[in-house]
């Protein structure tokens, strides 16, 4: 099965034809999988068994001609809850955790009879930019393997861009889908807040995090969201507006759209090439008939210090739960409770947690909470302003997704302030809670460079619209990464 030359359409024509079986193209994507591990490693746990189980039973069925995902293998990322299979979140903590339940979005691809082909790699506990601080190694980008794939989300980025499979979920606390997808050159879509069900999600940043999804084509994106969205009881922050067809407004006609470019997205950091790909892409919305014009989001540069304030500080309340005792890792030889406590999350955390955690609990702590977390509180709501302000006028913000392209391996693990400047562009839609999504904009040094594209609270459909349109124009989904990782 070659994913590179198909969509979800036409697999599932094939599909209805019977011109292959959910059994076959399950074999086959497994087949591919093995084969392309070697150098990616895209997956911590590969659902062989149990995946050709499921095929089986659809084909018993049969496929479902109204439904686009019938016998159609996905991926997920190992954060999202798949009961009784491994649920690790990247880390040494939940190395041996197997749900009871399954999430919300992944209860809704089963409704639907995809299969559930695995669990992709992730840094630990989405605490990342690399996909580096995962405690089952790194995971390699699609088109070099000497360069990070992103993160948090870099498995499922990964597995997507090199051919493994259609789609795969992930999940956005401050970019951990867009950033991977700018850098394997794919799409990658951070709904609204509130758009997709949090439930069965292992919480880093509980007002930030969102479960969103890749694919090689809008459209294809397009019907993953139609599937996922939707309120959730069970899920209080889960909207209950109705979740339109996603798949709808796919003409190609963005005519009057008005697009706003902001001038700090193009500022001090970004990389020549980098800003050179956006403005071109302007031009080619202009071609097109939109309006592009230059605005100003003067409180962005101020989004990352604030959001490690935030992001820590919900994470350090978060990660209580893990402390050695109902489920995950538990140290041995431990002589009472506290050394229990203390030597199970020193042996199961890693660095970068760690470093989050300490971080985290500073902020909130007493001396502390008003110079740093109700600080880092009011710079949100002035990051939330300045895109109201400018929503006020423009259907879209555009933008680069990340200041350079896909980096070297190794190159930035060791300084944590560097890495945490990838997610520059990305953070503030997270503080306000847009919707964002990253699209292949063209090539930098033969790497995919992300355009950023940003809308209003749940108009999703206006991104869709845009990213499609230019997708059609410049065909760049076309151009795809070599076997052995050449560009």
């Amino acid at each position: 099965m070659n994913y590179f030359e198909t969509d979800l359409t036409q697999l599932h024509d094939q599909l209805v034809n019977k011109e292959i079986s959910s059994v076959e193209l399950t074999q086959a994507t497994l087949a591919n999988i093995k084969k392309t591990e070697t150098n990616v490693n895209a997956f911590i746990t590969v659902n062989d068994d149990a995946a050709l189980a499921q095929a089986k039973a659809v084909d018993d069925k049969g496929i479902d001609a109204t439904n686009l995902f019938s016998g159609i293998p996905i991926a997920i990322k190992d954060n999202i809850l798949t009961k009784d299979i491994l649920t690790t979140a990247g880390s040494k903590m939940l190395s041996n955790f197997k749900p009871v339940f399954d999430a919300t979005a992944t209860e809704k691809l089963y409704g639907q009879d995809a299969i559930m082909i695995g669990k992709t790699n992730m840094d630990e506990f989405a605490m990342g930019s690399t996909t580096e601080t995962s405690y089952f190694n790194a995971t390699k980008n699609a088109w070099d393997y000497t360069k990070v794939p992103g993160g948090s989300s870099g498995g499922s980025a990964s597995a997507v861009a090199s051919g493994e499979v259609l789609a795969a979920l992930g999940t956005d606390t401050g970019g951990s889908i867009r950033q991977p997808a700018a850098f394997n050159g794919i799409v990658g879509l951070k709904p609204t807040y509130g758009r997709v069900s949090r439930w069965g999600l292992i919480a880093f940043g509980s007002s930030l995090d969102q479960i969103g999804q890749f694919t090689r084509t809008v459209r294809d994106n397009a019907a993953v969201l139609n599937i996922i969205a939707g309120h959730d009881q069970r899920d209080q922050t889960s909207s209950q507006r109705e979740v339109p067809d996603y798949t709808a407004n796919l003409t190609g006609d963005i005519k009057g759209m008005k697009i706003a470019l902001p001038k700090e997205y193009l500022g001090e950091g970004i990389s020549k090439e980098v800003k050179e790909t956006i403005l071109n892409a302007a031009k080619q919305f202009e071609a097109m008939g939109a309006t592009v014009e230059e605005v100003s989001l003067p409180h962005s540069k101020y989004g990352v210090a604030a959001y490690y304030i935030i992001a820590s500080s919900e994470a350090s309340s978060n990660l209580q739960r893990f402390d050695g005792i109902r489920y995950g890792y538990r140290a041995k030889d431990a002589k009472n409770l506290n050394d229990l406590y203390v030597k199970s999350r020193t042996e199961g955390f890693g660095d970068e947690v760690k470093r989050r955690i300490m971080l985290g609990t500073f902020s909130l702590s007493a001396g502390s909470y008003d110079a740093f977390f109700k600080k880092a509180a009011q710079v949100r709501t002035l990051i939330v302003q300045d895109f109201q302000r400018v929503f006020e006028k423009y259907d879209l913000i555009m933008g680069p997704t990340t200041p350079t392209v896909a980096f070297n391996l190794g190159a930035k693990v060791e300084d944590p302030a560097e890495m945490y400047m990838n997610d520059v562009l990305t953070i503030p839609v997270n503080f306000a809670g847009l919707p964002g999504m990253s699209i292949n904009a063209g090539f930098s040094e033969g790497l995919p460079v992300g355009m950023h594209l940003i809308a209003k609270h749940f108009d999703e459909a206006s991104i869709y619209k845009a990213a499609y349109a230019f997708e059609q124009a410049t065909q760049l989904f076309k151009q795809i990464p070599q076997v052995g990782g050449q560009k």
